[in-house]
């Protein structure tokens, strides 16, 4: 049941709302003053807030400001006898859902509860979903490697630096990227990002920087490239060594100009990006192979972040086994597994040529195929399957 706080100086109103609200199957709590109310919204939980303005010991302004001090996500409604256009644009301006004038119309009053009750729940919802995202992208590890790795992050997340970062296939390179916009002051900013390798050379352009309709055969309406969907973010070009000299050329030019054309245009489109890049390949090796552009890779390199290998910090084994434990039973709704130390020794064992995207699978598969405890003959049997085998 929803929880709604009235703060009102006169108790009639407060008697009459506590009625009405109580009836639509509301929870609902008086208070007689400012400081009473504020006390009341500190030591409970309120989905809703009506407020009035007017009040002896405190004015309704003051105490939406210290509401919204606490809790900037509960709506508050101001309530006044007394209203004009300054006092609704005041409320408003300090934070207020809305500003309703008495005597109140009950229909306009039950109709603005439920809109900021729908509000709150998007709210809500939007938090847990973003948590769920940042969760999905934590570096987890306290080894040397990477604790090397998360201080490069945070050094060079507040500056527009261009990245580019190295490491296997499998490493995490999309976490670090991802831990760079989000430490930036581009997180409200789009994050976009571009496997260079899933994409065909010759649609590699029109991805990155958009079409007008008919340039080309298949181009059947205009499309708005990657470029203009990451203005005032962060562009991220994974496994950028393989993507074409002729897309290199462009990406170049956008680097050093700040602006775009799309296929089949002339117009110039000024864009504001913030572009980092991975690879698991040997750039300079692809520079004197004649497979990458030196002058590009001078541009994108300004920062090089190295992701090690799992081999290379096998210390962080069992935080990671523990960490994957916990979000795949979370994701199956299942109780958490016992890895026990026999099992995470037999991992640490475990020569990961898939790195940490192996060993997720890895566990995910222990999970599924285990009973409450994942001992070490466990790991042995179903860690590395092959064919024949109990799996």
């Amino acid at each position: 049941m929803s929880k709604i706080l009235v703060i009102d100086d006169e108790r009639a109103i407060r008697n009459t709302l506590k009625e009405v609200l109580e009836y639509e199957k509301y929870e609902v709590d008086l208070a007689e003053d400012g400081p009473k109310g504020l006390e009341m919204f500190s030591a409970n939980s309120y989905d809703i807030v009506l407020c009035d303005i007017k009040m002896a010991k405190m004015d309704g302004i003051e105490v939406l400001g210290k509401i919204s001090e606490t809790s900037s996500d509960t709506p508050v409604i101001m309530i006044s006898g007394h209203g004009n256009i300054d006092t609704a644009v005041e409320s408003i301006k300090k934070g207020a859902y809305d500003f309703l004038e008495k005597p109140l119309d009950l229909n306009r009053l039950l109709i603005t509860i439920r809109n900021a009750m729908d509000k709150s729940k998007l709210i809500i919802q939007t938090k847990v979903l973003k948590n769920k995202v940042s969760k999905m992208y934590e570096i987890v590890g306290e080894s040397e490697a990477i604790v090397k790795v998360k201080s490069m992050i945070d050094r060079v997340a507040p500056t527009e630096a261009r990245v580019l970062i190295t490491g296997s296939n499998g490493t995490g390179k999309e976490l670090v990227a991802h831990q760079i916009h989000e430490k930036s002051s581009r997180a409200k900013g789009p994050f976009i990002e571009v496997n260079c390798a899933a994409i065909p050379s010759e649609l590699i352009e029109s991805e990155l920087f958009g079409h007008e309709k008919g340039s080309f055969t298949s181009a059947i309406k205009q499309r708005i490239g990657k470029f203009e969907q990451a203005n005032g973010g962060t562009l991220f070009l994974d496994e950028i060594g393989d993507m074409s000299l002729s897309a290199q050329a462009k990406v170049l030019r956008a680097l050093q100009e700040n602006k775009i054309t799309r296929v089949g245009s002339d117009k110039d489109i000024h864009v504001n990006v913030r572009v980092i890049t991975a690879t698991n390949k040997n750039i300079k090796r692809e520079i004197e192979n004649n497979g990458f552009r030196e002058d590009l890779y001078h541009r994108l390199s300004v920062i090089l972040i190295h992701v090690p290998s799992l081999n290379e910090r096998g210390d962080d084994i069992p935080l990671l086994a523990e960490y994957f434990n916990s979000l795949i039973c979370n994701e199956y709704g299942m109780c958490k597994k016992v890895v026990k130390e026999d099992a995470l020794k037999e991992l640490q064992n475990i020569q990961w040529t898939g790195n940490v995207r192996e060993f997720r699978n890895v566990i995910e598969r222990l999970i599924i195929l285990c009973p409450a405890e994942i001992t070490g003959s466990d790991v042995l049997a179903y860690a590395k399957p092959v064919s024949g085998s109990n799996i």
